[in-house]
């Protein structure tokens, strides 16, 4: 049987003619929005201006979600595509996004080829983003254990992301005097006066949330009608190709931003609060939307279930994400990080049966990485940073700080 969201295969041919207007439609969609996202951090926090520009990126991943659940809450042997959908999203953006930065970031810092690779140091506020990804992944393991989520969990993943943008907002907004390194879009919407700066900010972003909205439809179904023209499978569609050309505005943003090595980690945080967006807010609206099309086409509420299979399909791409987390506890991401990670995931895309070899692979570089840490003492960052940046916002707010 076909999805809803892959019909229009019948009509390929006629769907792929559409690239030639939708694929430079989604360029300028993500460069609207990510110069948003630059005059924004002047008047909130970066953090939450990547919250926000990671709703606007997402909103093509979200319905191609949704379309799915829905279709599986008629027919529950379509539900293995939507555990597919959401792991194949999260996998692609750190297995491939994550590394794709880095090696963006070091081939446009280095001036001569005898230089040696940098890494990627983050500031101390996205420790904020680094650690927000700890609660879900320690609740999904509380879901993987019980073969099945539901909408309890769907609202305790929904309060776990209001709390993540709570200590977001509160955070305090980048110092003017770093505006210059903004792209002069960007610096013409700082500058407006009065109530032309928000509106001009908000301009920014409700074009390219606009534009991304008329345009991520037919750019993700003349994608998919190229996909299905070279003989894709449907699972392989749904996992990979999919995801990633939903998740292709963001891509385009984040590696704008690496290209400028001082713009390098606000690319890779942009990238890690899509991966918080998705643990949370997507995994949510499965088994909302699950539900309520049983409900509508069965009469019963049902929770989702996990198969055998699906299971495996989860814990990869738990320990790939706790992975992930790990390597970011001390504030940097260099070479290695990255080729490694990228390895890991190229081995499961080429060859699919070697899924718990890779599961093992990350369970045993975790536990490589807490033994260092533990021997060598060397303290994780992330945490104390995320400390500091809670009571210091906290001092501020309570007129106690500095």
């Amino acid at each position: 049987m076909k999805l809803k969201v892959l019909a229009f295969l019948s009509a390929a041919g006629g769907s792929a003619l559409s690239a030639l207007w939708t694929f430079p439609s989604i360029l300028a969609s993500a460069f609207l929005v990510a110069w948003g996202a630059e005059a924004a951090q002047f008047l909130i926090s970066q953090g939450a201006a990547l919250a926000i520009l990671a709703w606007l990126q997402t909103l093509p991943e979200f319905a191609v979600e949704a379309v799915i659940a829905w279709e599986a809450g008629r027919d529950p042997e379509r539900a293995h595509l939507a555990i597919a959908n959401l792991t194949g999203a999260i996998r692609l953006l750190l297995g491939l996004g994550w590394p794709m930065i880095y090696f963006v970031f070091a081939a446009a810092g280095r001036k001569t080829a005898a230089q040696r690779l940098p890494a990627i140091r983050l500031e101390r506020e996205h420790a904020v983003e680094i650690v927000g990804l700890v609660p879900p992944l320690v609740y999904f393991v509380f879901i993987l254990w019980k073969r099945s989520i539901g909408w309890i969990d769907a609202l305790v993943l929904l309060g776990l992301y209001v709390a993540y943008l709570w200590v977001l907002f509160r955070s305090p907004p980048h110092a003017v005097e770093n505006l210059p390194d903004a792209p002069a879009v960007s610096r013409w919407a700082y500058r407006q006066p009065g109530w032309r700066r928000p509106a001009a900010i908000g301009a920014l972003f409700g074009a390219g949330g606009v534009l991304l909205y008329v345009t991520a439809h037919p750019f993700l179904e003349s994608m998919l009608a190229v996909a299905g023209l070279v003989g894709v499978s449907q699972f392989v569609l749904v996992q990979w190709v999919a995801p990633f050309l939903s998740e292709f505005p963001e891509k385009v943003s984040a590696f704008y931003w690496a290209r400028r090595v001082t713009h390098a980690p606000m690319a890779l945080m942009n990238m890690v609060s899509s991966n918080v967006n998705q643990w949370t807010v997507l995994a949510a609206m499965i088994p909302l939307v699950y539900g309520y099309s049983s409900l509508r086409n069965h009469g019963v509420w049902l929770d989702f279930h996990f198969d055998d299979a699906q299971r495996l399909e989860i814990l990869l791409t738990l320990l790939q994400t706790g992975l992930g987390v790990m390597l970011l506890a001390k504030m940097e991401f260099d070479w290695l990080d990255a080729s490694a990670i990228f390895v890991l995931w190229l081995a499961q895309f080429l060859r699919p049966n070697l899924r718990e070899e890779v599961a093992v692979a990350y369970g045993i570089w975790m536990a490589i990485l807490v033994i260092g840490f533990v021997v060598k003492g060397r303290p994780l960052l992330a945490p104390r940073y995320f400390w500091e940046v809670v009571t210091a916002t906290e001092g501020r707010k309570d007129g106690t700080g500095v």
